[in-house]
Parts: structure tokens; sequence; C-alpha cells
């Protein structure tokens, strides 16, 4: 029952927040010393609880007639920090349980399969739970493009019963406790079944790293850069295309009734091709699989806008985007490790950093999603999108048509040839593994010689 400007409001500085704290846990880890749980994990198991609390919050209703604005917007950005705190950690396990490249890739090929599906299991959980109460929309065509959002709120709260208010309450908080029991679970398998491996060869004392000097070099380091540009289109696309999809199929194809199966089609699609993923990436390399998964998307995004709407076409687009966002699920944080390697060999006597570059992707990730959600409100808005209006007018339509056809294409495209920048080919992938091989090689010698010596002068 907030305004919509408040709500907005609230979104925002959550997300400027949430974009903040990626950096912020990324130092604070670099400067945690090595414990019997490890380095990461203590991270996870101390922010799951609060974590749950706050989520379990931002869904509850407090009895005040004022003040809900800030209740809301201090739960959201405090739930935003403590979920950085799980997944800049979580993210980063990545390069501590494994030094071997295939394995690294087949974890995390696991990682993003797990996480594809928890976010299919999560949308139809909240989308089953809330959607069995029915929220009406504005039928009055008066409303559309002659009036604010806050007017347009008022006359549906008019119209909306309070026993029906009191069963939506309830529902969003029966979701929530759901959500919130399988984050506590998921967090107690992730801390009971992982072990973090430290490396004597790489991170030989706990004397915390200098994290402002190890940023430096980090935002140095080419292929860093290169691959961050890279996806920082691609997913911009990917994430507009995610954003306004539902919007799309409401209103622009008609389909109201239908959004969210055609939602669950492209999430399975994605959940079940992301293997399919991992033997291309093994097969034919990664960046081959860059060009393949990001590019295969667009002929169906086309269609989908030019061709009249039909249920048939959405469902092939669907699954043919499901495909596609497989690709950028999987691809990012598969090369995320190469890249780390790469560095290392750069910079042999610099360790510690796998923090910073998992703290800074992930921030940079957001700061897509937070671009992908300013460019759909401002642009909507500007074309006189109605809230919960039961039809829109032909501007949003052609505005939704741009912003899940067009953009996302033209920032593929933008994406792919940024791409070509990018320097870790298969080759030089196979000179990284070999290289590091000799370095610890050596290390391990040099520390054994170090040892004899010690001993014989004892």
């Amino acid at each position: 029952q907030l305004d919509p400007f408040y709500a907005s409001i609230i979104l925002f500085v959550g997300r400027a927040w949430d974009a903040i704290t990626d950096p912020m846990v990324g130092f604070f880890i670099s400067k945690t010393s090595w414990t019997r749980f490890g380095r990461l994990m203590p991270w996870i198991i101390f922010s799951t609880p609060f974590a749950v609390i706050s989520y379990f919050l931002i869904w509850f209703v407090p009895d005040i007639s004022r003040g809900q604005v800030m209740w809301y917007l201090v739960f959201y950005c405090i739930f935003q920090t403590l979920v950085t705190c799980f997944h800049v950690p979580y993210s980063a396990l990545t390069m501590f349980i494994s030094r071997e490249q295939s394995e690294r890739d087949s974890a995390t090929a696991y990682r993003m399969t797990v996480e594809v599906l928890g976010t299919v299991l999560g949308t139809a959980i909240q989308g089953q739970i809330v959607g069995k109460v029915v929220t009406p929309c504005i039928e009055s065509p008066l409303f559309i493009g002659k009036t604010n959002s806050s007017v347009a709120m008022e006359e549906l709260n008019m119209t909306h019963d309070t026993g029906s208010l009191t069963d939506t309450r309830n529902a969003y908080m029966i979701a929530a406790g759901v959500i919130g029991g399988l984050y506590i679970l998921c967090a107690v398998i992730l801390s009971v079944g992982v072990r973090e491996k430290r490396e004597s060869s790489e991170l030989r004392s706990d004397e915390p790293v200098s994290f402002f000097q190890g940023l430096k070099l980090v935002m140095n380091h080419g292929a860093y850069i290169k691959l961050i540009a890279g996806f920082l289109f691609t997913s911009l696309a990917f994430m507009l295309l995610e954003g306004n999809f539902a919007l799309f199929c409401t209103y622009t194809l008609g389909f109201r009734n239908e959004f969210q199966n055609i939602l669950l089609a492209i999430m399975l699609s994605a959940t079940l091709t992301i293997p399919l993923w991992q033997w291309f990436l093994t097969r034919f390399g990664k960046k081959t699989a860059v060009y393949v998964g990001m590019s295969s998307a667009i002929p169906f995004l086309i269609m989908v806008a030019v061709l009249d709407s039909n249920l048939i076409i959405t469902y092939i687009v669907a699954v043919a985007a499901g495909i596609s966002v497989a690709a950028a699920f999987l691809l990012p944080w598969s090369m995320l490790p190469d890249v780390i390697d790469d560095f290392k060999l750069q910079h042999p006597n610099s360790h510690g950093h796998e923090a910073i570059f998992f703290s800074f992707y992930v921030f940079f990730t957001k700061f897509t999603s937070g671009v992908s959600l300013g460019i759909s409100t401002l642009s909507l808005d500007f074309a006189g999108y109605q809230t919960r209006g039961c039809s829109q007018p032909s501007e949003v339509n052609f505005t939704l048509k741009m912003l899940v056809s067009a953009v996302p294409v033209a920032l593929i495209l933008l994406g792919l040839l940024l791409f070509k920048l990018y320097p870790i080919d298969e080759e030089k992938r196979r000179k990284n593994k070999k290289a590091l091989q000799d370095l610890r090689e050596e290390s391990n010698s040099s520390s054994e010689s170090d040892n004899t010596e010690l001993a014989s002068i004892v």
C-alpha cells in the first residue's frame, strides 16, 4: 500500500547500497585470518540467520501509520548487506576447493545449474503462494495517461476489499517463511559439505594482504577489465529481457494468464542446458561458447517482436532465450578463475586477492542490474505506463518491444565485439596451467630444501 514513488526510492537506494557493500565485504574478507572453519566459511555461517530474519521482515507489514518507508528501506539495505556477506565468499569458494582448472570448471557448472534451479524453485514458490490471492487490475481507461500512479493506486485501494488485503499479507509472509527455511537448509548443506583447501605454496602466512594495493593490481590487470567489459553489456541485455518479459507477455502479447508458465519455461530451459554448455566449452573452448551462446538468442528476440502474437512461437522463444540465459549464467563465472590464474602468473609474490576479484565481479553484475532497472522504469514511465492497468497505451507496447528485442540485440552485439579483446583463449589457458604447475613444483622443492637445511642445522 505504499506510493509507487517511495517503492522506487527504496529499490534504488537498496541497489545502490548493495553495490557499495560488495567491495566493502571483499575488503574485510581480504583482512580475515584463516580459522579452523576456513577463511570464507565463517562469513557464510554467521550471516545466514540474520539474513533470514531481515528477509522475513521485508515482507512484514508493521502496524504503524508513519515510518513504513523507513522500515522497508532499512531492512532492505540490511538484507542486501547480509546476502553480500554470503554471496561474495560463496562465489570465491571456487578458488579454494581445487587448483585444477577442469575441477573448478566442473564445480562452477554444478553450482550454476543448482543456482538457476534455485531461481526456478523460488519463483515457483513465491508465484504459487502469492498468486492464489487475486489482485484486481484497474479497468477504467480514464486513468491511463491522465493521472499519476498514486491516484490510480488510491482508486484500486478503494475497490480492494480488506479481507483480500489480509490474505495477500498472509500469503507473502508464508512465502517468506518457506524461502527463509530453504536459505537455512542450503547454508547448512554448504557449511557441512564443503571444505576450503589452504595451499601452502600460495598462502604462507596469516598476515592480511594490503587491500588497496591488491585492488590497484587487480584493476590494472587487462584480462580482468576486458572480461568485465564484454559481460557488462551482454549481462545488461539479458537483465533487460528478464526484467520486462513478464510485462511484454502480459500487455504486448496479451498472455496475462500464461506469463508465469512462460517465465518457468525460460528458467527450466536454462537449468537443463547448463550441462550442455559445460560440455561445449570443454570441447570447443570458452570464447567460442560465448560467441555461440550469446548470439543464438538474437534471431529469436527479433522474431518475437516482429511476428504477430502467437503462444507457440512465444514458448519457442522462451526456450531459446533460456538456452542463452544458461550461457550467460555459466560462462562469466567459469572464465573468472582463468583470469585469476593469469594474474597469479604475472604477480607471483602477491597472494590473497581472490575476494577482490569476486567482490568486484559481483559489484559489476549488480551495477548492470541497477542500470537495467533504471532504464526500464524511466522508459516505461515516459511512455505512460499505468501500474496494474488491465491494458496499456500503444506507446508502452512499443517501448516493451524495444526493451525485450531491439535494445538487448544491440547490447549483445556490442558485448561480443568487446569480447574479441579478451586475451585468454584455450591455448593461453593451457600455457597458464603448465606455468602454474611449474611454479608450484618449484615452490614446493624450495620449501623442502629449506626444511632439509634447517633439520641438518638442528
